[in-house]
């Protein structure tokens, strides 16, 4: 009798103790599995909230617009040897292009060309806010406007088509420069100097500026922003996007596509200022 029931309770131990070790096998497997499983665009997530979603954003859109007008105010009534322009950048700075990157975080995607042409071939990118004003204001003052996009050149027609039918001025083959050999934007800009003298230039990426920005770490491009800081608010408007550009690319990235998701993920939290 007492051996049975010892051999009972030893039984009961070990089904007890593989209970517990199945549970935290398994626990273990599910904490495994769920870090595998970060999605691709979680980090973007509040950035792309803000975007979409805060009043700030609009206010500061506004008032980049509102200083740019101001500007062209001033240039207008200017004297100069030729007729004078205007060279903006495209995405977030005159067409909103979040939805893109909402669908990215929806889909658990990273960004492709393919999946950009097809959004750009919706010809659906809202108007950034105070853009439209502003460039109807600029071309009523005679000021030619350039817009110069590292957009793919194949989507070169849907690209007018959608900035047409959001009422932009100045919309055709010749006004709009798409990207064809090189994403470096300065051989563009040079042909348009040949025939008028550029003015202002706006857009959300600091190579859209200057071609002194192009390719640089985050400690050159913060250093080059001090070198050029009266630029900024004159001849140099930059628009608010926290969502993608070479700040990330070029400076947390290091200029590398090769990272892994993982190794982005170290590689941001590495780059958190903690003093």
């Amino acid at each position: 009798m007492k051996k049975t029931i010892i051999i009972s309770l030893i039984t009961l131990l070990v089904i007890s103790f593989g209970c517990k070790t199945n549970s935290v096998t398994t626990t273990s497997q599910s904490d495994t599995k769920t870090v595998k499983e970060i999605p691709k665009r979680e980090h973007s997530v509040q950035a792309l909230l803000w975007q979409q979603r805060a009043a700030e954003y609009k206010a500061l859109c506004h008032q980049a617009y509102n200083i740019a007008k101001l500007r062209i105010d001033a240039l207008a009534n200017k004297q100069h040897i030729k007729p004078i322009a205007i060279v903006t950048d495209i995405d977030e700075t005159v067409l909103d292009n979040s939805p893109y990157n909402a669908r990215m975080v929806k889909s658990d995607s990273g960004y492709t060309s393919k999946s950009w042409i097809s959004w750009g071939k919706e010809r659906r990118a809202r108007v950034v806010p105070g853009a439209l004003d502003f460039f109807n204001y600029a071309n009523k003052k005679g000021v030619t406007i350039f817009y110069l996009s590292n957009r793919y050149n194949v989507q070169k027609s849907e690209t007018i088509d959608n900035l047409k039918k959001a009422g932009f001025p100045n919309v055709d083959e010749t006004h709009v420069l798409l990207r064809t050999n090189s994403s470096g934007k300065q051989a563009r800009r040079d042909i348009i100097s040949k025939t008028h003298q550029i003015v202002m230039l706006l857009g959300d990426n600091l190579s859209d500026f200057s071609e002194d920005f192009d390719k640089q770490p985050s400690k050159k491009r913060n250093a080059l922003v001090l070198e050029k800081k009266k630029s900024f608010g004159n001849n140099f408007i930059v628009f608010p996007n926290p969502m993608y550009g070479d700040w990330e690319n070029k400076g947390i990235y290091e200029g590398s596509y090769k990272w892994t998701d993982k190794q982005k993920d170290s590689i941001r939290k590495a780059k958190l200022l903690l003093n």
